[in-house]
């Protein structure tokens, strides 16, 4: 798909992010080419569904070239660090929200196998195969609201070196029969590799700073976070917020000064009800539920824990919760939100260029590369037909078939600033000769045309040795 300039809703998206941009810092302000490039940047991310700059070269004709592209995305005096917070901003005031729920949670992207030059790399456990592979790992940190869902902030999960090389010698020599008293110490974790947990509080923390007027209701997370230095703290950044996480059902709490496993204890002691759940605010659906305030041993205090299990499922999954004034109903019925954190993470992946060719890099180019694929979200959620159902109070349109529609637009676009040069003929062949250029055709390794395929017959010479 091609074009000659930026979508018409993201060059005003621009617009009001520069506006926003000197709101927060009067010197943050984009240049006019910045403006140009970062249009053109979120425009070839809607068309190609990538940030890769040989494709945004193609898009154009020709007309910007990869040199350039990556000279502005390396070179550019941009205020990176505040793009982001700017956008938020300004879809928070274009919204007017002013309360919602933060969620966290992370998500792996499988990388190639040479990777050394691409920020955070590590050995990750490959779901679908059961192997592993090389990818990066980012905790985001999502705003749920009544209207609308954000990512607010990110950061890049590495794991420390030297501990995961401890890790493995332990496992070894664990396995080979060595006593614990004779295996090497486990080493102090180096401050710069923070754990997720710690990746997490420090952008909610981020969060509490930048956006102090939001009514944060609750802070939800999985069973990573599911710990109580986590979850205090987390509930301590906002005032002592409702903090909703899991724990494995082999945990144990302690019920009338006796140890028991929750699993042992939901389903003999405390057997649950069947109630109807409405599901983040629409669709009811049955579930058995038990809840109690129990002392959860790990964590050294008591909490509010609930047993779930819908329709249809064998086993309960236990959530968490700090705040033991919530109905247990309130506390299962907010923790379903969490699932719009992966509705997110498979939009972003599909549509939002974090894919396989988001691959720019160092840290540098990584981060960088990130924070153009979130504003491409925002820019999304501000598109005029979208803001229209919003304000309407009419279901938000899903972020595939805004994109689609979006890319006719800019295809059309392109053919009426064609049909309205003075030469819509000359311009033609100017183009033609163009795409000749751009759109290099490259001979294919798949087919053996032009190659000798060997002699596959018999020799004359060998047959005696078969007859022996």
């Amino acid at each position: 798909m091609l074009m000659y300039e930026p979508a018409h809703f993201i060059k005003s998206f621009v617009t009001d992010l520069d506006a926003a941009l000197e709101k927060l810092k009067s010197n943050a302000r984009l240049t006019l080419l910045q403006k140009t490039w970062l249009g053109f940047c979120l425009t070839g991310m809607l068309l190609t569904n990538s940030v890769c700059w040989a494709k945004f070269e193609r898009a154009s004709l020709g007309e910007h070239k990869i040199a350039a592209l990556s000279w502005m995305f390396r070179e550019a005096k941009i205020a990176w660090d505040s793009l982001l917070l700017a956008s938020v901003t300004l879809i928070l005031d274009r919204h007017g929200i002013t309360e919602g729920v933060l969620v966290l949670d992370e998500s792996d992207r499988a990388r190639s196998k040479r990777t050394k030059r691409i920020y955070g790399v590590h050995k990750q456990k490959h779901k679908a195969s059961g192997g592993y592979v090389n990818g990066q790992t980012v905790v985001l940190l999502l705003l749920v609201t009544q209207s609308v869902t954000i990512p607010v902030g990110f950061a890049f999960y590495r794991p420390d070196p030297a501990l995961k090389a401890w890790g493995k010698e332990d496992n070894r020599l664990k396995k080979a029969g060595v006593a614990k008293k004779n295996r090497p110490v486990m080493p102090e974790r180096n401050v710069r590799y923070p754990t997720k947990m710690q990746l997490a509080l420090r952008l909610l923390k981020e969060f509490k700073d930048a956006h102090g007027h939001i009514k944060v209701k609750a802070v939800l997370a999985d069973a990573l976070y599911g710990e109580a230095g986590f979850m205090d703290k987390a509930s301590q950044i906002f005032g002592t917020v409702q903090v909703i996480s899991q724990l494995r059902e082999n945990q144990t709490i302690e019920y009338k000064g006796k140890k028991r496993n929750l699993k042992e204890y939901f389903n003999t002691t405390n057997k649950g009800v069947e109630v109807i759940l409405r599901v983040r605010g629409g669709k009811d659906i049955n579930a058995t539920v038990s809840s109690a305030r129990l002392k959860v041993t790990a964590q050294g205090k008591k909490r509010f824990v609930i047993a779930l299990k819908y329709e249809g499922e064998s086993d309960y999954r236990y959530l968490v919760a700090t705040d033991m004034t919530w109905r247990t109903l309130d506390i299962i019925q907010a923790y379903t939100l969490r699932w719009l954190v992966e509705v997110f993470f498979e939009d972003w992946k599909l549509y939002e260029g974090w894919g396989r060719e988001a691959k720019q890099l160092d840290e540098e180019g990584s981060s960088r590369g990130l924070i153009l694929s979130l504003l491409f979200d925002h820019c999304l959620l501000l598109h005029p037909e979208q803001t229209a159902r919003i304000e309407n109070k009419l279901p938000a349109y899903t972020v595939g078939s805004l994109q689609r529609k979006s890319q006719m637009e800019v295809l059309l676009e392109f053919i009426k600033t064609l049909l309205e040069h003075q030469n819509p003929a000359e311009k033609l062949k100017e183009l033609a000769v163009l795409v000749n250029d751009v759109f290099q055709l490259m001979p294919s390794g798949k087919h053996m045309v032009g190659r000798d395929l060997g002699c596959m017959e018999p020799t004359a010479s060998l047959q005696y040795l078969e007859a022996g």
